[in-house]
C-alpha cells in the first residue's frame, strides 16, 4: 500500500527566538480571524505547517516558550466563550503520514498497557464544531466549542442547520456534538445570495460556515448541514441512559445518534467503520482519501479513534486534546494565491473561454499556474478582480477552479477584470446572448483547432494530419472547413506543400480514405457540436442509428437519449442545423453515416424499446475503466475501451459510483479501484474482461 505522507508533514523552519515570536503572532492571528468571523490570513495548509514548526521550536528551546504561544490549546487559544461545556470540548492531535500514525497508536497502546481492541474510523469533516444540548428531545441550545471549557450560544442558527432536527426521535435529554458545514451546493448558493445582497463571497465552504453561524442580523438566510460525531449525557439526562453513553463504544453511539434523527457520516460515501489493526486502519484512510474528490462536502482528514469506552478512559485526555484520537490529515487541496492576469482562449466551435493565470503555486502534489474561469458571468459573480489574493482548489485530477476571492486581504490596489469587447481570435463581434460567450463566426474563427480535432485518433483517426499539417494546410488555403479535406484536396496540391513527398503525400490520402469507414458516432464526434463529446456522441449514434434520424430529431426527441437534457437538447439542435451544409458534403463525399450495430427509434406512438440496452453481454450495466490495460485490450485506447462497452449493451463512465456494476481495473489502477472496493463493486482485470466481450473484439 502507498504511503499517505503529506507535504504538510514539513514545517517551516524557525531559526531565531524573533521569528518563532512572529511565527506564534501570526498563528494567534489567523486562529483569531477564522474562529471569530471565519476569515483567515492563511489557509489549512499554511497554518498547520507554522503551528508544528512553534511546536519543534518549543521543542528545542523550552526556556523560551510564549504564554500565548498556540501549541497545546484548543484553537490555538485565540477564542473564547461565555458558555461553558459540562465536558471539555477539545481539538485533535494531528499526524500526517503512515509512519506517524504507526508511531501514535504504538504509543496509544504503551499507554493503556495493552493492544487497542478496536478502531473506528471516520472523515474529518471540514466545518466548525458545535454542542447541540436537547432537553426532553427539543433542541435547547447551540455552542461554539470556544476554547474548550467555554463557547459562544449560536441558537440563533437553529432551524437554518439541515440534520439537526428541532425535535429528537425520543424525548431524552443530552448533548450532541458534530461539525456545521456547507456542502458544495450550499457553498455556491450561500455566494450567490451574498453577493446579491452586496456583501464579499465567501473564500470556501468552511469559512462560510463559520461565518454564518454567527451571523446575526442578517436580511437573509442560508443553509447548513451538520454531521453528528459524539453523545454524551447532561445535567437531567436520565441516570439509566447517561451510564449506557458513557459504556458504549463510539460505534455504537454513531448508530444511536443516527436513531435519534441526527445527521452522522452512516448516510454519505464515507461511513464510520469499526476495524481491528493498525494495517486495517491504514487501509481505510487510503480508501477514504480516494473518494474525497466525489464527496459532496470538503473533508480535510480521516479520525481514528480508539473505539472501545474503556479504552478511552485509560487513555484520557491532555489539556488541548484526547490521547485517543487523532486525526490524519490528508494533503491540501486549497491555497491561497494572488490572479496575476485572466486569458481569453478561443476553443474549436468559437467559445472563449476565460482563464486565470497564477501565482505558482504547490498544490496536491503539483505545481498550479493556472485555474478554470467557467465564463464571464462566473468571474462577475465571483467578484474576481485582477491582483486579489484567491482560495484554489483541485482534488484528484480535477482542473484547479478559483473559488472566491480572499476578500479580507485586499489591499484596495486590485483592478477590475475587463472582459474582451471583440473576439481575441480573429477580432469579429462576440455573441454574448449566453453565459459561455462565443465568437461570432463559431467554428469558422479557429477552424485549425477545429480540424485538428476532427483528425484526431478518438474522432476520424486521420494519421499524419497532426495541428503543424492542419496550420500548413489552412495557411496554403487549401483547407477551410473539415469537409475539404475529402471533397477538395487533392494529391497533386498536398506535392506542392514543403517537406510533402510522394511517401507522405500518398500515407495522408490513404489516411482519410481510411477516415471515411469510420463510424457515425466518431463522424458526429468530429463535427464538433456544442454540448456534446465522445461519450454523448456514441450515445445520440447508437440512439438514432442513422444521421438523418438525428437531423430529424427536434429537442422533445434529442432528450430521450440518456444524459441529454432540457437546456442541452435545443443547443445540439441547433449546432446540427449550423453543421447542415457541413453534413452534407461529407456524406457526399463517402464518410459514413451509420451506426454498426445501433437500432433506429420506433416511429412515434410505438411502444418504445432499446434493443441495444437490452442485448450484449454487459446489457444494463455502468461500466468504468481505469489503469493501463494489458492482453487482448492493450492497444485499445481509453475512447476504444468505451466503445467496446457500449457495443456490448453496456454505458461507459468516467467516474465510480453506487450505480456503477462494474470496474475494469488494469496496471496501476488507484483511486478509482480503491473506490470499488469500499463500494463492494465487482472488479475485473483486463483480461477477464476481454472474456466477456470475446464476440466483439476484432
Amino acid at each position: 500500500m502507498e504511503g499517505m505522507t503529506t507535504t504538510s508533514a514539513v514545517p517551516f523552519v524557525l531559526p531565531d527566538a524573533a521569528a518563532y515570536a512572529q511565527a506564534v503572532a501570526d498563528a494567534r492571528r489567523a486562529s483569531a480571524a477564522y474562529y471569530e468571523g471565519g476569515t483567515s490570513t492563511l489557509d489549512d495548509d499554511a497554518y498547520d505547517r507554522l503551528v508544528r514548526a512553534i511546536t519543534v521550536y518549543e521543542t528545542e528551546h523550552p526556556d523560551e516558550v510564549l504564554a500565548d504561544s498556540p501549541s497545546g490549546k484548543v484553537a490555538g487559544g485565540a477564542v473564547e466563550g461565555d458558555v461553558p461545556h459540562t465536558v471539555p470540548m477539545l481539538s485533535l492531535d494531528n499526524v500526517f503520514s503512515d509512519e506517524e500514525f504507526t508511531t501514535w497508536s504504538a504509543s496509544l497502546e504503551r499507554r493503556i498497557g495493552r493492544e487497542v481492541a478496536s478502531w473506528n474510523v471516520q472523515p474529518k469533516l471540514d466545518g466548525l464544531a458545535i454542542a447541540a444540548r436537547y432537553e426532553g428531545g427539543r433542541l435547547a441550545r447551540l455552542v461554539t466549542r470556544g476554547d474548550g471549557t467555554a463557547g459562544e450560544d449560536v441558537s440563533h442558527a437553529a432551524g437554518t442547520i439541515e440534520g439537526l432536527p428541532a425535535e429528537l426521535t425520543e424525548p431524552v435529554t443530552l448533548e450532541v456534538r458534530g461539525e456545521v458545514l456547507m456542502t458544495t451546493a450550499q457553498f455556491e448558493y450561500a455566494n450567490e445570495v451574498r453577493t446579491e445582497h452586496g456583501g464579499d463571497p465567501f473564500a470556501n465552504p468552511r469559512n462560510a460556515a463559520a461565518g454564518t453561524l454567527r451571523a446575526k442580523d442578517r436580511a437573509y438566510t442560508v443553509p447548513m448541514t451538520f454531521f453528528g460525531y459524539g453523545l454524551l449525557a447532561l445535567p437531567g439526562t436520565d441516570e439509566a441512559l447517561a451510564a449506557r453513553l458513557a459504556e458504549e463504544a463510539h460505534g455504537a453511539l454513531m448508530d444511536r445518534t443516527a436513531a435519534l434523527g441526527i445527521n452522522t457520516p452512516a448516510s454519505t460515501d464515507v461511513p464510520g467503520v469499526v476495524l481491528t489493526s493498525v494495517e486495517q486502519v491504514l487501509e481505510r484512510v487510503e480508501a477514504i482519501a480516494a473518494l474525497r474528490a466525489d464527496l459532496p462536502f470538503g473533508i480535510d482528514g480521516i479520525v481514528v479513534k480508539a473505539d472501545l469506552a474503556a479504552d478511552q478512559a485509560t487513555a484520557g485526555s491532555g489539556t488541548r486534546a484526547p490521547r485517543w484520537a487523532v486525526a490524519f490529515k490528508l494533503p491540501a487541496v486549497e491555497k491561497i494565491t494572488r490572479l496575476l492576469a485572466v486569458e481569453w482562449n478561443v476553443g474549436r466551435t468559437g467559445i472563449i473561454a476565460p482563464r486565470a493565470v497564477l501565482e505558482p503555486v504547490e498544490l496536491d502534489g503539483s505545481t498550479v499556474t493556472y485555474a478554470t474561469l467557467h465564463n464571464p458571468a462566473d468571474i462577475t459573480r465571483r467578484g474576481l478582480r485582477l491582483g486579489d489574493q484567491v482560495m484554489v482548489y483541485k482534488a484528484g485530477d480535477i482542473i484547479p477552479r478559483i473559488e472566491a476571492p480572499v476578500a479580507h486581504l485586499r489591499t484596495g490596489e486590485e483592478q477590475e477584470i475587463v472582459f474582451p469587447a471583440e473576439c481575441p481570435q480573429c477580432g469579429s463581434g462576440i455573441d454574448t446572448s449566453e453565459q459561455r460567450w462565443r465568437c461570432e463566426r463559431g467554428r469558422n474563427c479557429h477552424v485549425v483547432a477545429s480540424i485538428s480535432y476532427a483528425a484526431g485518433r478518438d474522432q476520424l483517426d486521420i494519421e499524419g494530419l497532426g495541428q503543424t499539417r492542419v496550420v500548413q494546410l489552412v495557411e496554403a488555403g487549401l483547407v477551410e472547413s473539415l469537409p475539404d479535406l475529402f471533397d477538395r484536396l487533392t494529391r497533386e496540391q498536398l506535392l506542392g506543400l514543403e517537406r510533402m513527398g510522394e511517401t507522405s503525400t500518398d500515407n495522408l490520402m490513404a489516411a482519410l480514405e481510411r477516415a471515411k469507414t469510420q463510424p457515425l458516432s466518431r463522424v458526429l464526434c468530429a463535427l464538433g457540436v456544442r454540448g456534446t463529446g465522445r461519450s454523448m456522441s456514441r450515445r445520440i449514434a447508437r440512439h438514432f442509428a442513422t444521421m438523418d434520424n438525428i437531423r430529424a430529431a427536434d429537442a422533445e426527441a434529442m432528450q430521450r437519449v440518456d444524459g441529454i437534457g432540457a437546456e442541452k437538447a435545443p443547443v445540439i439542435v441547433a449546432e446540427l442545423a449550423e453543421l447542415a451544409a457541413q453534413i452534407d458534403r461529407l456524406a457526399a463525399a463517402g464518410l459514413s453515416m451509420t451506426e454498426p450495430g445501433a437500432t433506429p427509434p420506433p416511429a412515434e406512438g410505438t411502444e418504445e424499446t432499446d434493443a441495444a440496452a437490452d442485448a450484449g453481454p454487459l446489457a444494463g450495466m455502468k461500466v468504468v475503466v481505469t489503469g493501463a490495460m494489458t492482453g487482448p485490450l492493450e492497444k485499445l485506447s481509453r475512447n476504444q475501451m468505451n466503445e467496446l462497452i457500449e457495443r456490448a449493451g453496456g454505458k461507459s463512465s468516467g467516474s465510480v459510483s453506487k450505480n456503477t456494476s462494474l470496474v475494469v481495473a488494469g496496471e496501476g489502477a488507484g483511486s478509482k479501484r480503491a473506490k470499488a472496493e469500499d463500494l463492494g463493486i465487482r472488479l475485473a482485470t483486463p483480461d477477464e474482461f476481454a472474456e466477456m466481450v470475446a464476440g466483439l473484439l476484432d
